[in-house]
């Protein structure tokens, strides 16, 4: 593998560790201030889409000439330009190797990226966040950018949200890679030690973020947290390594649904952990969830439900004590039984079947609240997750033991380089910026955008916008129109799907039915298709609609409850509409949704009293949705600091032991 020669403000920036990665340090707060007031002057005079459309302009005059070379030549070019022009790391240096890469994308694919590919993947070489819409092509995007680095041997992660969209784009990229004699390899989460060490070595890597950052782990676990190079020689000369270290560092990752990733999944810490000891006796746990079953919300205990959090008011202690008086063992300590009654509580009142987790053969999977993924191999802490276990009657499983745990964003910021491409970042650019020190991009759209968006409506009740959707989805299909519906959770879809019944030929998308995501998704654009899913089908996976529903006006995205954040939403309705297809936009909610009760519920009383009818005006849903999600955007961002800031201070107080990751 060669060395990728990394540019000079990079360099000085290298941790001398067990292979290139950049050093973990927390910015002051003075320097912070001034970066992000130089970030907003720069977006402001400086914009990037002219500097993006004179390249792609100028690899456009070089497409004539680099078209009668043959295939040789272009490989030979491409080696000899991609150094430099990665060195440089400037849209301005990039014309020939997209010229270059463009030809060899029209040869090997059959597919001639357009101008708005090649500004993303200029944007992708220069460290930065392309925000591109749906459909405008982001997996060539990242493959023309992944080609340029590793012929300028800089090793390349290309990272995705899961496993299917790693091995597709891998495979739909692989004949451009070969054709410039580069190899590729993938990496998923039941994959072999060896098989995903291969994977690694290899000049470009398509893995997923959850893969990529538990091998991390991983490593810095086998090598016993963060050494030098003699020290790690040493530990292998002397046979203490278990086995091969999987990674070889972090050079560029491209991190596709970065918004995803980088924003939405960075709430919670991942933690390494092993099974360890037998599963613990359920006694205990039944004991736990009777007692917390007979303690009354509001004197017992509180919920905040804008934090998902739970606490005991002052009379819930010594409920707790009194219940547990003459059951011995653990019952007899206090902190032991207001732990186990606590996390008790938390499993009913707070973690719901069908929306926080599903019971799939006789186990509990997490679901990953954002994008309705089932989460393998992911568990609560705490005993939480066996209370879970028991509060389903299930069989518990083992406690863990952590080992060790790192947040996305201390991990994502040791990349040397790092960049990503989304459909919707604009909203948290100031985060990104801060926190990664991304550039957001916002790129034109290669053909106009034909969307037609309808005014929201805003039912009283739960029952109210059930009967209102199943009447949409009978318009739109009587007028040719397929239809996607969008839920929140596993169980909204359920409750959607027993509405529309067997009046209405349907198909259920969410986290049940995660393996069949590809072939479910693949007909959502048929005549007379009807879809009900939850976010999953927001990301990754495009929609194909045929001539005859092209005709029609194209599909109808109908989204029936709004996310805690608006890129999710956003993110769902360009599930249609995509390069320049029309489609239908709608959007139906209820004033008891739980986002309102949640984030704005004494708005939602107020109109609640001030309004009478099924249907509330328009105004108070874009009042009631800008208050909700505002507060739900500043309340999981402030979540976001105080997750880093606590990994940070535990990360250096293991450092005195040795054993900093």
């Amino acid at each position: 593998m060669t060395t990728a020669t990394l540019p000079l403000d990079i360099g000085e920036s290298l941790a001398h560790g067990i292979f290139p990665e950049r050093r973990d340090v927390d910015e002051p707060v003075h320097d912070r201030f001034a970066r992000g007031v130089l970030w907003r002057l720069k977006r402001r005079f400086f914009p990037a889409v002219p500097t993006l459309r004179a390249m792609a302009a100028a690899a456009g005059e070089l497409e004539a000439e680099i078209q009668r070379q043959p295939d040789q030549e272009l490989r030979r070019r491409l080696l000899k330009a991609a150094p430099a022009a990665v060195q440089a790391g400037r849209a301005a240096g990039l014309a020939e190797v997209m010229a270059l890469v463009r030809e060899g994308a029209r040869r090997s694919l059959d597919k001639r990226p357009f101008d708005t590919q090649l500004m993303g993947a200029a944007v992708l070489l220069e460290g930065r966040l392309a925000e591109m819409q749906t459909g405008e092509g982001k997996t060539l995007t990242a493959g023309l950018a992944a080609a340029i680095a590793g012929a300028a041997g800089l090793p390349t992660h290309v990272v995705t949200v899961n496993d299917y969209l790693a091995r597709r784009d891998c495979e739909l990229m692989q004949p451009l890679f070969a054709f410039f004699g580069l190899t590729a390899g993938v990496v998923w989460a039941t994959l072999e030690h060896e098989a995903k060490r291969e994977a690694y070595q290899r000049p470009i890597t398509y893995c997923t973020n959850q893969s990529l950052v538990f091998d991390y782990l991983r490593d810095r676990v086998a090598a016993g947290g963060r050494v030098s190079p003699a020290q790690m020689q040493a530990r292998q000369l002397h046979g203490r390594l278990p086995q091969p270290l999987l990674l070889h560092g972090l050079h560029f990752a491209i991190v596709d649904e970065a918004d995803s990733i980088l924003i939405d999944e960075a709430r919670t810490p991942l933690i390494l952990s092993e099974k360890q000891g037998e599963p613990p006796d359920a006694t205990d746990y039944q004991q736990a969830l009777k007692i917390a079953a007979r303690l009354k919300l509001g004197e017992h205990f509180g919920i905040d439900a804008a934090r998902h959090s739970l606490h005991f008011e002052a009379a819930g202690l010594p409920a707790v004590r009194e219940a547990a008086e003459g059951l011995g063992g653990v019952w007899g300590v206090a902190r032991g039984r207001e732990h186990l009654v606590g996390q008790a509580l938390r499993a009913l009142h707070l973690f719901h079947r069908d929306q926080h987790y599903v019971v799939i053969d006789g186990a509990v999977q997490i679901v990953d609240e954002y994008t309705g993924r089932v989460l393998e191999g992911r568990s609560w802490e705490g005993g939480l997750h066996q209370m879970i276990e028991a509060k389903e009657g299930l069989d518990l499983t083992e406690p863990a033991r952590t080992l060790a745990r790192i947040t996305f964003q201390r991990f994502f910021c040791r990349y040397l380089r790092l960049a990503g491409m989304t459909g919707t970042a604009a909203e948290v650019a100031g985060e990104l910026n801060q926190v990664y020190r991304l550039d957001v991009v916002r790129l034109p759209t290669h053909k106009p955008d034909q969307r037609v968006t309808r005014p929201a409506r805003l039912l009283r009740t739960q029952g109210a916008k059930w009967a209102a959707v199943h009447e949409a989805v009978a318009g739109e299909l009587a007028a040719g129109r397929p239809v996607l519906v969008g839920t929140r959770s596993v169980r909204a879809s359920v409750a959607l799907s027993e509405e529309l019944g067997p009046r209405q030929v349907h198909r259920v998308l969410n986290a049940r039915q995660d393996q069949e995501e590809a072939d479910i998704v693949a007909t959502a654009g048929e005549p007379g298709a009807v879809t009900v899913a939850t976010n999953m089908a927001g990301r990754g996976t495009d929609i194909h609609l045929a001539d005859s529903v092209i005709a029609e006006g194209g599909l109808a995205v109908l989204l029936t409850e709004f996310h805690d954040s608006a890129r999710i939403d956003r993110q769902l309705v360009g599930r249609g509409a995509r390069q320049g297809d029309p489609g239908v936009a709608l959007a139906i909610v209820a004033l008891d949704d739980e986002i309102f009760t949640a984030h704005a519920a004494t708005l939602q009383a107020l109109f609640a009293r001030a309004f009478a009818g099924d249907e509330l005006p328009g105004w108070a849903l874009a009042l009631l949705r800008r208050a909700a999600q505002g507060h739900a955007g500043r309340l999981h961002a402030a979540m976001r600091r105080r997750t880093l800031k606590a990994d940070r201070q535990l990360d250096n107080l293991l450092g005195f032991a040795g054993n900093q990751i």
